[in-house]
């Protein structure tokens, strides 16, 4: 294709976004599923061009910085408490997904090889970041099951890509150590958490000495690929560091990022992960010409086999898996079941069938060699490929419109506690307002009428949370103007001050906090209009 026809495409593909994500609100369709379908049918359509997906275009440009927003927006507080049950699912369910899929496929295609059985395995063992959280946070899931999934999210793909590594040499080696593996994939982990702290401590060191919002807010786009370059350049898991960054930065943001900076960023950060996924989910519909134009070889009722037998694995593997991780360690441990109660068997469910994939399984797919050190082609490559994908589309179609549905029978809603924390985040915001208020009215007893005026404000607030009128003065003095924004940023401040600190106690989410902070943030803009 020539730069002018890409560069149509692109356009025409983010106008099909556009539409489609418009589309799927008025319907209730999550807008994954209607994207893939799109971008198989527009593949489909006489005269489209071949659209291949290049496996870099994943891993560099789109993996980055949607896996940075979602760590930015991950509660840390939220994250650890249930650190348990994401590593159970990252870390072992993605293993375990690994053998199963790899014996199933081995079984039924010998000549396949166990290790491009196991490559497949690890290719379609981990859910996709965006495809799980979008679906599950539109349907009002309890808090903690989102929780785990954005949690799982973020951490498989590093375990998934490293056993797809390991797999990968194997074939090309003939060579395995399942302690060499071990080793190297706690290495991996460790230097990838390591190296993406280190690149947050840096950026929060620089954004912390900036005063530019533009330029702040453009350094926050940076930092995802700060962290993920160097760490594939080390051999270390560059998932892991991204992630690691962006639940730093993110918690610090508070602190190191000014008002404007942190509602400028917002926007541009929505903007860019809408665009950036919804060209993600329609580019893999669009990979089915290509893909089906590999399989030639192979007849079609191997391919209906072949494809079922691995989707019903994957499915039936997390299934089988999270029952057990969930229950047994409580069974054996009364401490865990003192200090963490059994979840409902409902909530389990729902996220056994929360395991859509995505564009990360299809980029790994590709991402295979295309010939082995002797020059034989990789085994089954084109097979591997088309089971990708058709895995993609089962999970994410099928398990992505039956969701609904298993959630409405089983009566598994929100259990209402991010709004029971915000509620506590705005009542203790208010209590440090008038407590400030009263201090103010000693420092500055020449504005006795805004101190007032400031009382009566917080009073209502404190009778109707949610109310929130900051209407600053007008008509005043040039000095007065400035005293009277001095008085209330300091009120501002000591809100905000309050509300981040119930967030490092561990009272409140950083989603809570996030909800107060956007008001405020709101109310001190407004001071400067």
């Amino acid at each position: 294709m020539h730069e002018a026809e890409i560069i149509e495409l692109v356009l025409g593909l983010l106008v099909v976004v556009v539409l489609a994500v418009t589309v799927s609100r008025r319907l209730g369709i999550p807008y994954p599923i209607l994207l893939v379908g799109l971008g198989i049918l527009i593949g489909l359509f006489p005269g489209m061009p071949q659209v291949d997906l290049a496996p870099d275009l994943v891993f560099l440009l789109f993996l980055p910085p949607i896996l940075f927003g979602a760590g930015f927006l991950t509660s840390v507080r939220d994250f650890r408490a249930n650190l348990r049950p994401i590593l159970l699912l990252a870390v072992g369910l993605v293993l375990v997904t690994t053998l199963a899929v790899g014996v199933v496929m081995h079984s039924l295609l010998p000549s396949m090889g166990w290790a491009p059985a196991f490559a497949l395995g690890a290719i379609v063992s981990p859910p996709d970041a965006v495809a799980a959280t979008s679906i599950a946070q539109r349907l009002g899931l309890p808090r903690r099951a989102v929780t785990v999934l954005e949690g799982e999210s973020l951490v498989n793909d590093a375990t998934a890509l490293v056993a797809l590594r390991f797999a990968v040499a194997a074939a090309l080696t003939g060579v395995f150590s399942l302690s060499d593996a071990v080793v190297a994939l706690s290495l991996v982990a460790a230097g990838g958490v390591l190296l993406g702290l280190a690149v947050g401590l840096a950026a929060s060191w620089l954004l912390r000495r900036l005063n530019d919002p533009p330029v702040e807010v453009t350094v926050s786009m940076l930092l995802p690929f700060a962290a993920f370059l160097p760490a594939e350049e080390l051999g270390v898991s560059g998932v892991l560091a991204v992630v690691s960054a962006g639940l730093l930065i993110g918690y610090r943001s508070p602190r190191i990022m000014s008002s404007e900076t942190r509602m400028l960023g917002s926007g541009a950060w929505q903007m860019l992960l809408f665009l950036l996924n919804g060209l993600v989910f329609i580019l893999i519909g669009l990979q089915l010409p290509s893909i089906m134009a590999r399989l030639s070889e192979y007849a079609a009722a191997e391919l209906v086999l072949y494809a079922a037998a691995v989707s019903t694995t994957v499915v039936a593997v997390r299934i089988l898996w999270i029952f057990p991780a969930t229950y047994l360690p409580r069974r054996w441990s009364a401490s865990l079941r003192a200090r963490d109660p059994s979840p409902p068997w409902r909530s389990v469910l729902v996220i056994g069938w929360t395991g859509m994939r995505g564009v990360v399984s299809l980029a790994a797919a590709l991402s295979l060699p295309l010939t082995l050190p002797d020059g034989q082609a990789f085994p089954e490559r084109s097979l591997i490929i088309f089971l990708t994908f058709v895995v993609i589309l089962v999970t994410l179609v099928g398990q992505g419109l039956t969701l609904p549905l298993l959630i409405r029978g089983l009566g598994v809603a929100d259990d209402g506690g991010g709004d029971h924390e915000e509620a506590h985040a705005r009542e203790a915001a208010v209590a440090a307002a008038r407590g400030r208020i009263e201090a103010l009215a000693e420092e500055w007893p020449q504005h006795e009428e805004l101190i007032a005026q400031l009382r009566v404000q917080y009073g209502h607030r404190a009778e109707h949370l949610g109310d929130h009128h900051a209407a600053g003065p007008t008509g005043e003095p040039e000095q007065e103007l400035l005293d009277h924004r001095i008085i209330r940023r300091a009120v501002i401040d000591a809100e905000r001050e309050a509300v981040i600190a119930l967030r490092d106690r561990g009272a409140i989410s950083d989603e809570a906090m996030r909800r107060v902070e956007r008001d405020l943030d709101l109310e001190e803009l407004r001071l400067e209009a």
